[in-house]
């Protein structure tokens, strides 16, 4: 019996400019996608993010009053590593970040003032993969993001926005999933992979509410595991995975 042959994943398209990546906390695209981002950046490419909330239920031991300010200073910092000036906040609660056309609204509102021709958002699926259960605000984001990639291009859903200056943007030509568990494309991590891991870093604080081991040796290996076993589809080069949509 002869084993079956692995799908080789696809090099990300390249022909756009501005991309724009919409996720619900802080640190979901450190986990996810920098490495890539520091790519693209260094390529002379335009990327900002958006984070529907601060991440401000996202410590235990730290009132959200406090936590939601701190989270998004590590946030900015964190950002700036993988070369992204631009971040904003939403403001949706954290915890409790709820699908439906207010979400779509606020994204489609973001799409239009960027007007980005990629919109890169975290898996929206219920699980990562087989029983490893997703969080309800992942799943929210990433399903109003996809869908908010149409409706920021159709003048009469939220007409309101038009009325407020922004007009419609019918150019998102791919929406790109990171964490993915059946991705169909990859970017080679190789060059923007220190950055991710200091990227990341950044958010120490919650880092080390969240794991007892050493927080370099904890997000070291969890990035370079994931960009190897990703490489193993992808030319065995380190890589971040993608679930590419094309509109």
């Amino acid at each position: 019996m002869t084993e079956p042959k692995t799908t080789q994943l696809q090099p990300m398209p390249d022909d756009w400019r501005r991309a724009l990546a919409v996720v619900a906390h802080p640190d979901d695209l450190e986990y996810g996608c920098s490495a890539a981002v520091a790519a693209w950046t260094d390529a002379g490419r335009e990327v900002a993010y958006v984070l529907a909330s601060r991440g401000e239920a996202g410590i235990d031991t730290l009132e959200p009053a406090e936590c939601g300010p701190l989270r998004e200073r590590e946030q900015r910092a964190s950002a700036a590593v993988v070369g992204v000036s631009v971040v904003e906040f939403l403001d949706h609660r954290d915890g409790i970040i709820e699908y439906g056309t207010a979400l779509r609204r606020d994204i489609a509102a973001a799409i239009r003032r960027h007007r980005p021709e990629l919109v890169i958002t975290l898996n929206h699926r219920d699980t990562w993969g087989g029983v490893a259960w997703n969080t309800p605000d992942h799943v929210a984001v990433g399903r109003a993001t996809l869908d908010a990639a149409g409706d920021a291009g159709n003048r009469w859903i939220f007409p309101e926005l038009t009325e407020q200056g922004l007009d419609p943007w019918n150019g998102v030509r791919w929406v790109a999933v990171a964490g993915s568990s059946t991705p169909t494309h990859a970017v080679d991590a190789t060059g923007g992979l220190e950055r991710a891991v200091r990227s990341l870093l950044e958010h120490r604080t919650y880092i080390e509410a969240l794991t007892s081991e050493d927080p370099e040796s904890y997000v070291r290996d969890f990035l370079t595991g994931n960009a190897a076993a990703t490489g193993e589809r992808f030319g065995g080069k380190p890589a971040v995975a993608f679930e590419v949509f094309a509109r």
